[in-house]
Protein backbone atom coordinates (compact mmCIF):
# COMPACT_ATOMS: atom_id res chain seq x y z
CA UNK A 1 0.00 0.00 0.00
CA UNK A 2 1.20 3.00 -0.70
CA UNK A 3 1.38 5.97 2.11
CA UNK A 4 1.86 9.01 0.01
CA UNK A 5 -1.19 10.76 -0.83
CA UNK A 6 -2.85 10.62 -4.81
CA UNK A 7 -1.31 13.62 -6.10
CA UNK A 8 -4.51 14.73 -8.15
CA UNK A 9 -6.58 14.75 -4.92
CA UNK A 10 -4.86 18.73 -5.28
CA UNK A 11 -6.47 20.19 -7.55
CA UNK A 12 -8.36 22.90 -7.37
CA UNK A 13 -9.72 24.11 -10.49
CA UNK A 14 -9.85 20.37 -12.73
CA UNK A 15 -11.56 18.38 -9.37
CA UNK A 16 -13.70 17.10 -12.55
CA UNK A 17 -11.39 14.28 -13.87
CA UNK A 18 -11.55 13.13 -10.25
CA UNK A 19 -14.44 11.71 -11.08
CA UNK A 20 -14.09 9.93 -14.57
CA UNK A 21 -13.61 6.09 -13.81
CA UNK A 22 -9.99 5.68 -15.34
CA UNK A 23 -8.67 8.28 -12.77
CA UNK A 24 -10.84 6.37 -9.98
CA UNK A 25 -8.75 3.27 -11.25
CA UNK A 26 -5.60 4.84 -11.39
CA UNK A 27 -6.04 6.60 -7.48
CA UNK A 28 -7.19 2.83 -6.60
CA UNK A 29 -4.19 1.30 -8.20
CA UNK A 30 -2.14 3.98 -6.13
CA UNK A 31 -3.43 3.14 -2.72
CA UNK A 32 -3.45 -0.32 -2.84
CA UNK A 33 -1.12 -3.51 -3.59
CA UNK A 34 -3.24 -4.90 -6.20
CA UNK A 35 -2.71 -8.45 -8.14
CA UNK A 36 -1.28 -7.44 -12.10
CA UNK A 37 -4.97 -8.38 -13.52
CA UNK A 38 -5.88 -5.09 -11.96
CA UNK A 39 -4.00 -3.40 -14.29
CA UNK A 40 -4.92 -5.54 -17.30
CA UNK A 41 -8.76 -3.87 -16.58
CA UNK A 42 -7.19 -0.81 -16.05
CA UNK A 43 -5.49 -0.94 -19.65
CA UNK A 44 -9.10 -2.85 -21.49
CA UNK A 45 -10.71 0.17 -19.98
CA UNK A 46 -7.95 2.71 -21.64
CA UNK A 47 -8.41 1.01 -25.00
CA UNK A 48 -11.61 1.30 -25.46
CA UNK A 49 -11.56 5.29 -24.91
CA UNK A 50 -8.51 4.82 -27.36
CA UNK A 51 -10.37 3.78 -29.91
CA UNK A 52 -13.23 6.17 -29.48
CA UNK A 53 -11.45 9.10 -29.04
CA UNK A 54 -8.74 8.50 -31.80
CA UNK A 55 -5.71 8.63 -28.65
CA UNK A 56 -2.34 7.70 -29.33
CA UNK A 57 1.17 7.14 -28.74
CA UNK A 58 0.88 6.78 -24.37
CA UNK A 59 -2.62 6.12 -23.50
CA UNK A 60 -2.70 6.94 -19.81
CA UNK A 61 -0.93 10.51 -20.24
CA UNK A 62 -2.89 10.91 -23.62
CA UNK A 63 -6.28 10.59 -21.58
CA UNK A 64 -5.33 12.05 -18.91
CA UNK A 65 -4.35 15.50 -21.08
CA UNK A 66 -7.72 14.41 -23.03
CA UNK A 67 -9.24 15.07 -20.10
CA UNK A 68 -7.91 18.20 -18.92
CA UNK A 69 -8.16 19.77 -22.71
CA UNK A 70 -12.17 18.90 -22.77
CA UNK A 71 -12.69 19.89 -18.88
CA UNK A 72 -15.38 22.77 -18.54
CA UNK A 73 -14.24 24.88 -15.21
CA UNK A 74 -13.93 28.48 -14.30
CA UNK A 75 -10.30 28.41 -15.57
CA UNK A 76 -11.51 26.84 -19.00
CA UNK A 77 -14.33 29.22 -19.52
CA UNK A 78 -13.07 32.33 -18.46
CA UNK A 79 -9.72 31.67 -20.78
CA UNK A 80 -12.22 30.91 -23.58
CA UNK A 81 -14.79 33.97 -22.72
CA UNK A 82 -10.98 36.15 -23.06
CA UNK A 83 -9.76 34.86 -26.26
CA UNK A 84 -6.90 33.61 -23.67
CA UNK A 85 -6.31 36.45 -21.73
CA UNK A 86 -6.23 35.98 -17.85
CA UNK A 87 -4.07 38.38 -15.84
CA UNK A 88 -1.32 36.91 -14.83
CA UNK A 89 -1.46 38.49 -10.65
CA UNK A 90 -5.43 37.07 -10.38
CA UNK A 91 -5.87 34.56 -8.13
CA UNK A 92 -7.48 32.36 -11.31
CA UNK A 93 -4.23 32.46 -12.67
CA UNK A 94 -2.34 31.28 -10.13
CA UNK A 95 -5.07 28.44 -9.47
CA UNK A 96 -4.09 27.34 -13.24
CA UNK A 97 -0.34 27.63 -11.73
CA UNK A 98 -0.85 25.32 -8.95
CA UNK A 99 -2.91 22.47 -10.93
CA UNK A 100 -0.52 22.65 -13.84
CA UNK A 101 2.40 21.59 -11.22
CA UNK A 102 0.16 18.68 -9.80
CA UNK A 103 -0.92 17.46 -12.91
CA UNK A 104 2.88 17.92 -14.22
CA UNK A 105 4.20 16.06 -11.38
CA UNK A 106 1.70 13.29 -11.68
CA UNK A 107 2.06 12.42 -15.62
CA UNK A 108 5.89 12.54 -15.50
CA UNK A 109 6.91 11.23 -11.68
CA UNK A 110 3.39 9.11 -10.23
CA UNK A 111 2.40 7.71 -13.06
CA UNK A 112 5.09 5.73 -14.35
CA UNK A 113 5.10 4.38 -10.50
CA UNK A 114 1.58 3.17 -10.53
CA UNK A 115 1.94 1.12 -13.39
CA UNK A 116 5.01 0.15 -13.22
CA UNK A 117 6.21 -3.60 -13.45
CA UNK A 118 2.39 -3.91 -15.16
CA UNK A 119 2.96 -1.43 -17.41
CA UNK A 120 3.12 -2.88 -21.56
CA UNK A 121 4.35 -1.79 -24.60
CA UNK A 122 0.93 -1.41 -26.41
CA UNK A 123 -0.37 1.49 -23.71
CA UNK A 124 2.66 3.29 -23.93
CA UNK A 125 2.65 3.02 -28.35
CA UNK A 126 -0.79 3.12 -28.99
CA UNK A 127 -1.80 3.34 -32.74
CA UNK A 128 -5.26 4.17 -33.24
CA UNK A 129 -7.74 2.14 -36.31
CA UNK A 130 -8.83 5.75 -36.97
CA UNK A 131 -7.37 9.28 -36.57
CA UNK A 132 -8.89 12.51 -35.24
CA UNK A 133 -8.57 16.16 -36.26
CA UNK A 134 -9.93 17.26 -32.98
CA UNK A 135 -8.15 14.63 -30.91
CA UNK A 136 -4.72 15.82 -32.51
CA UNK A 137 -5.56 19.73 -31.46
CA UNK A 138 -3.90 18.21 -27.98
CA UNK A 139 -0.46 17.42 -29.38
CA UNK A 140 1.04 20.99 -28.44
CA UNK A 141 -0.40 20.03 -24.62
CA UNK A 142 0.96 16.95 -24.82
CA UNK A 143 4.49 17.99 -25.87
CA UNK A 144 4.79 20.76 -23.00
CA UNK A 145 2.72 18.24 -19.89
CA UNK A 146 5.40 15.34 -21.09
CA UNK A 147 8.36 17.80 -20.70
CA UNK A 148 9.81 18.84 -17.47
CA UNK A 149 11.56 21.53 -18.46
CA UNK A 150 8.53 23.84 -19.37
CA UNK A 151 7.97 26.34 -17.54
CA UNK A 152 4.74 26.35 -15.53
CA UNK A 153 3.17 29.68 -17.10
CA UNK A 154 4.36 28.40 -20.96
CA UNK A 155 2.05 25.76 -19.33
CA UNK A 156 -1.22 27.78 -18.24
CA UNK A 157 -0.66 29.89 -21.65
CA UNK A 158 -0.68 26.86 -23.64
CA UNK A 159 -4.03 26.15 -22.03
CA UNK A 160 -5.86 29.21 -22.85
CA UNK A 161 -4.93 29.47 -26.25
CA UNK A 162 -6.20 25.90 -26.42
CA UNK A 163 -9.15 26.90 -24.54
CA UNK A 164 -9.56 30.36 -26.70
CA UNK A 165 -9.24 28.44 -30.07
CA UNK A 166 -11.21 25.11 -29.05
CA UNK A 167 -13.66 25.87 -26.20
CA UNK A 168 -14.36 23.34 -23.54
CA UNK A 169 -16.75 21.14 -22.66
CA UNK A 170 -19.27 20.00 -25.03
CA UNK A 171 -18.64 22.94 -27.29
CA UNK A 172 -15.07 21.57 -27.99
CA UNK A 173 -16.65 18.25 -29.06
CA UNK A 174 -20.05 19.42 -31.41
CA UNK A 175 -20.11 22.00 -34.07
CA UNK A 176 -23.60 21.05 -34.25
CA UNK A 177 -26.09 20.85 -30.89
CA UNK A 178 -29.82 20.25 -29.84
CA UNK A 179 -31.62 22.20 -27.20
CA UNK A 180 -33.58 20.52 -24.67
CA UNK A 181 -34.94 23.04 -21.21
CA UNK A 182 -34.93 19.97 -19.30
CA UNK A 183 -31.37 18.11 -20.61
CA UNK A 184 -29.75 21.13 -21.82
CA UNK A 185 -27.41 21.14 -24.70
CA UNK A 186 -26.42 18.00 -26.41
CA UNK A 187 -23.96 17.08 -29.43
CA UNK A 188 -25.67 15.63 -32.75
CA UNK A 189 -23.14 13.01 -33.79
CA UNK A 190 -23.71 12.37 -36.76
CA UNK A 191 -24.26 15.71 -38.35
CA UNK A 192 -25.64 16.17 -42.28
CA UNK A 193 -22.82 16.74 -44.64
CA UNK A 194 -23.75 17.96 -46.83
CA UNK A 195 -22.26 21.60 -48.70
CA UNK A 196 -23.75 24.31 -50.43
CA UNK A 197 -22.16 23.49 -53.91
CA UNK A 198 -24.43 20.29 -53.31
CA UNK A 199 -27.62 22.28 -53.62
CA UNK A 200 -28.19 23.01 -57.22
CA UNK A 201 -29.61 26.49 -58.01
CA UNK A 202 -30.71 29.51 -56.31
CA UNK A 203 -27.22 31.03 -55.93
CA UNK A 204 -28.21 33.57 -54.99
CA UNK A 205 -29.84 32.98 -51.93
CA UNK A 206 -27.09 30.70 -50.55
CA UNK A 207 -24.47 33.39 -51.59
CA UNK A 208 -26.95 36.12 -49.02
CA UNK A 209 -26.87 32.57 -46.80
CA UNK A 210 -23.29 32.77 -46.30
CA UNK A 211 -22.30 36.21 -47.26
CA UNK A 212 -24.23 37.30 -44.15
CA UNK A 213 -22.74 34.26 -41.75
CA UNK A 214 -19.36 35.07 -42.65
CA UNK A 215 -20.04 38.87 -41.80
CA UNK A 216 -21.47 37.61 -38.40
CA UNK A 217 -18.47 35.78 -37.97
CA UNK A 218 -16.29 38.67 -38.22
CA UNK A 219 -17.97 40.78 -35.75
CA UNK A 220 -19.55 42.67 -38.70
CA UNK A 221 -23.60 43.51 -38.86
CA UNK A 222 -25.71 40.37 -39.32
CA UNK A 223 -29.49 39.89 -39.63
CA UNK A 224 -31.61 36.98 -37.90
CA UNK A 225 -32.55 35.38 -41.31
CA UNK A 226 -36.34 33.67 -42.67
CA UNK A 227 -35.77 30.85 -45.39
CA UNK A 228 -39.62 30.28 -47.35
CA UNK A 229 -40.88 28.27 -50.24
CA UNK A 230 -41.39 24.90 -51.13
CA UNK A 231 -40.98 21.75 -49.23
CA UNK A 232 -37.70 20.14 -50.58
CA UNK A 233 -36.49 23.13 -52.20
CA UNK A 234 -33.00 23.00 -50.42
CA UNK A 235 -34.00 25.68 -47.34
CA UNK A 236 -32.91 23.69 -44.30
CA UNK A 237 -30.10 21.60 -46.55
CA UNK A 238 -28.80 25.61 -47.04
CA UNK A 239 -28.26 26.49 -43.56
CA UNK A 240 -26.73 22.92 -42.35
CA UNK A 241 -24.47 23.22 -45.20
CA UNK A 242 -22.84 26.48 -43.46
CA UNK A 243 -21.18 23.94 -40.94
CA UNK A 244 -19.37 22.58 -43.59
CA UNK A 245 -18.17 25.13 -45.40
CA UNK A 246 -14.23 25.23 -45.55
CA UNK A 247 -14.43 29.16 -44.86
CA UNK A 248 -16.77 29.16 -41.91
CA UNK A 249 -14.74 28.75 -38.64
CA UNK A 250 -15.86 28.43 -34.87
CA UNK A 251 -19.86 28.08 -35.66
CA UNK A 252 -22.03 26.45 -33.70
CA UNK A 253 -25.46 25.59 -35.05
CA UNK A 254 -27.99 24.57 -32.48
CA UNK A 255 -31.15 23.44 -32.93
CA UNK A 256 -34.70 24.35 -31.41
CA UNK A 257 -37.70 23.03 -31.99
CA UNK A 258 -41.13 25.10 -31.66
CA UNK A 259 -42.11 23.40 -28.29
CA UNK A 260 -39.02 25.29 -26.93
CA UNK A 261 -39.15 28.41 -28.04
CA UNK A 262 -40.46 29.18 -24.29
CA UNK A 263 -36.77 28.65 -23.12
CA UNK A 264 -35.03 30.60 -25.43
CA UNK A 265 -34.27 33.04 -22.94
CA UNK A 266 -32.61 30.13 -20.83
CA UNK A 267 -30.57 29.12 -23.72
CA UNK A 268 -29.54 32.72 -24.58
CA UNK A 269 -28.31 33.22 -21.02
CA UNK A 270 -26.11 29.96 -21.72
CA UNK A 271 -24.77 30.98 -25.14
CA UNK A 272 -23.96 34.66 -24.10
CA UNK A 273 -20.55 32.98 -22.01
CA UNK A 274 -19.25 31.54 -24.76
CA UNK A 275 -16.91 33.80 -27.32
CA UNK A 276 -17.99 31.12 -30.17
CA UNK A 277 -20.63 32.33 -32.77
CA UNK A 278 -23.61 30.66 -32.64
CA UNK A 279 -26.69 30.03 -35.06
CA UNK A 280 -30.22 28.64 -33.72
CA UNK A 281 -31.67 27.00 -35.89
CA UNK A 282 -35.21 26.59 -36.44
CA UNK A 283 -36.71 24.77 -39.02
CA UNK A 284 -39.94 24.23 -40.30
CA UNK A 285 -41.56 27.02 -38.13
CA UNK A 286 -45.28 27.68 -38.40
CA UNK A 287 -47.52 28.63 -36.05
CA UNK A 288 -51.29 27.53 -35.67
CA UNK A 289 -53.75 30.01 -34.59
CA UNK A 290 -54.32 29.26 -31.23
CA UNK A 291 -50.65 29.10 -30.80
CA UNK A 292 -48.80 31.60 -28.99
CA UNK A 293 -44.90 30.51 -28.78
CA UNK A 294 -44.57 32.61 -31.41
CA UNK A 295 -44.66 35.50 -28.82
CA UNK A 296 -41.17 34.33 -27.42
CA UNK A 297 -39.33 34.08 -30.27
CA UNK A 298 -40.70 37.55 -31.57
CA UNK A 299 -39.21 39.44 -28.12
CA UNK A 300 -35.85 37.99 -28.47
CA UNK A 301 -36.10 38.82 -32.02
CA UNK A 302 -36.73 42.48 -30.94
CA UNK A 303 -34.62 42.39 -27.94
CA UNK A 304 -36.88 42.50 -24.92
CA UNK A 305 -36.05 43.69 -21.76
CA UNK A 306 -32.51 41.68 -21.80
CA UNK A 307 -30.25 42.18 -24.75
CA UNK A 308 -29.97 39.65 -27.24
CA UNK A 309 -26.15 38.38 -27.18
CA UNK A 310 -23.75 39.41 -29.64
CA UNK A 311 -22.73 36.15 -30.45
CA UNK A 312 -26.31 34.67 -31.59
CA UNK A 313 -28.46 34.76 -34.62
CA UNK A 314 -31.22 33.16 -35.39
CA UNK A 315 -31.89 31.45 -38.83
CA UNK A 316 -35.41 29.84 -39.50
CA UNK A 317 -37.06 28.02 -42.53
CA UNK A 318 -41.08 27.91 -42.99
CA UNK A 319 -43.24 26.46 -46.31
CA UNK A 320 -45.78 29.38 -45.28
CA UNK A 321 -44.65 33.26 -46.37
CA UNK A 322 -46.80 33.90 -43.01
CA UNK A 323 -45.70 32.06 -40.59
CA UNK A 324 -48.72 32.75 -38.23
CA UNK A 325 -51.80 30.62 -39.76
CA UNK A 326 -54.47 33.52 -41.03
CA UNK A 327 -58.51 32.22 -40.65
CA UNK A 328 -61.28 33.83 -42.52
CA UNK A 329 -62.39 34.84 -39.52
CA UNK A 330 -59.18 37.12 -38.70
CA UNK A 331 -59.83 38.52 -42.23
CA UNK A 332 -64.04 38.95 -41.92
CA UNK A 333 -63.86 40.28 -38.45
CA UNK A 334 -65.83 37.47 -36.68
CA UNK A 335 -64.18 37.95 -33.49
CA UNK A 336 -64.46 38.81 -30.20
CA UNK A 337 -61.48 40.79 -29.91
CA UNK A 338 -62.30 44.05 -30.00
CA UNK A 339 -58.70 45.05 -31.37
CA UNK A 340 -58.75 42.59 -34.08
CA UNK A 341 -56.83 44.61 -36.04
CA UNK A 342 -54.21 44.88 -33.29
CA UNK A 343 -54.14 41.13 -33.21
CA UNK A 344 -53.53 40.87 -36.92
CA UNK A 345 -51.40 42.97 -37.57
CA UNK A 346 -49.31 41.46 -34.47
CA UNK A 347 -49.79 37.81 -35.88
CA UNK A 348 -48.73 38.89 -39.79
CA UNK A 349 -45.83 40.76 -38.16
CA UNK A 350 -43.58 37.99 -37.30
CA UNK A 351 -42.20 37.37 -40.58
CA UNK A 352 -41.23 41.00 -41.01
CA UNK A 353 -38.77 41.10 -37.67
CA UNK A 354 -36.26 38.87 -39.60
CA UNK A 355 -33.60 41.46 -41.29
CA UNK A 356 -33.90 38.85 -44.53
CA UNK A 357 -36.29 36.75 -45.98
CA UNK A 358 -34.79 34.60 -48.57
CA UNK A 359 -37.86 32.63 -51.03
CA UNK A 360 -36.72 29.25 -52.59
CA UNK A 361 -39.64 28.56 -54.95
CA UNK A 362 -40.29 25.00 -56.91
CA UNK A 363 -38.45 24.69 -60.01
CA UNK A 364 -39.50 25.22 -63.04
CA UNK A 365 -39.23 21.90 -65.80
CA UNK A 366 -36.08 23.07 -67.27
CA UNK A 367 -34.82 23.87 -63.72
CA UNK A 368 -35.86 20.50 -62.74
CA UNK A 369 -34.62 18.81 -65.39
CA UNK A 370 -31.33 20.26 -64.86
CA UNK A 371 -31.30 19.44 -61.34
CA UNK A 372 -31.56 15.84 -61.98
CA UNK A 373 -29.09 15.44 -64.80
CA UNK A 374 -26.40 17.13 -62.81
CA UNK A 375 -27.27 14.48 -59.59
CA UNK A 376 -26.81 11.67 -62.18
CA UNK A 377 -23.63 12.95 -62.98
CA UNK A 378 -22.56 13.09 -59.67
CA UNK A 379 -23.87 9.59 -59.08
CA UNK A 380 -22.05 8.28 -62.44
CA UNK A 381 -25.66 7.43 -63.65
CA UNK A 382 -25.36 6.97 -67.25
CA UNK A 383 -28.82 7.17 -68.92
CA UNK A 384 -29.13 8.56 -72.03
CA UNK A 385 -30.06 12.03 -71.67
CA UNK A 386 -33.65 11.74 -72.99
CA UNK A 387 -34.02 8.71 -71.54
CA UNK A 388 -33.56 9.95 -68.25
CA UNK A 389 -35.20 13.03 -68.49
CA UNK A 390 -38.47 11.42 -69.74
CA UNK A 391 -38.24 9.02 -66.25
CA UNK A 392 -37.48 12.00 -64.05
CA UNK A 393 -41.02 13.89 -65.43
CA UNK A 394 -42.98 10.39 -64.86
CA UNK A 395 -41.58 10.10 -61.44
CA UNK A 396 -42.38 13.86 -60.55
CA UNK A 397 -45.86 13.43 -61.87
CA UNK A 398 -46.55 10.07 -59.66
CA UNK A 399 -44.84 11.42 -56.70
CA UNK A 400 -44.11 14.94 -55.03
CA UNK A 401 -43.90 17.58 -57.99
CA UNK A 402 -40.70 19.05 -58.87
CA UNK A 403 -38.24 19.60 -56.74
CA UNK A 404 -34.60 19.10 -55.70
CA UNK A 405 -35.40 16.16 -52.86
CA UNK A 406 -37.51 14.99 -55.80
CA UNK A 407 -34.88 14.57 -57.84
CA UNK A 408 -32.52 13.16 -55.21
CA UNK A 409 -35.50 10.50 -54.55
CA UNK A 410 -35.72 9.87 -58.85
CA UNK A 411 -31.47 9.35 -58.51
CA UNK A 412 -32.05 7.00 -55.13
CA UNK A 413 -34.60 4.79 -56.94
CA UNK A 414 -32.28 4.32 -60.30
CA UNK A 415 -29.52 4.12 -57.68
CA UNK A 416 -31.49 0.71 -56.15
CA UNK A 417 -32.05 -0.86 -59.44
CA UNK A 418 -28.69 -1.24 -60.45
Amino acid sequence: MNNKQFVLQNLLLYRNILSDSIIKKLQFLWERNCPHYTYYELYSEVLIKAEQLHLEGDLLKNYIIYLVSKDENLFSKTAEKSNGTIDTNSSLYQAALHDCKVLKNFLIRDLPTITGKDSIDLIHNFVPTMYSEATSNISPLYNHFATESTPLDVLVQELMNHYSCYSCGIMSDYTALRWNSSTGLTGIKNYDTIQLQDITGYEHQKETLLQNTLAFLNDKPANNILLIGSPGTGKSSSVKALLNEPIIKNLRLIEVSKLELKSLNQLMGILREYSQKFIIFLDDLSFEEFEIEYKYLKSIIDGGVERTPSNVLIYATSNRMHLIKETWDDRKGNSDDVHRFDTVNEKMSLSDRFGITLTYLSPNQVEYLIIVEQLAIKNKISLPLEQLQAAALRWERQHNGRSGRTGQQFINHLLSQR
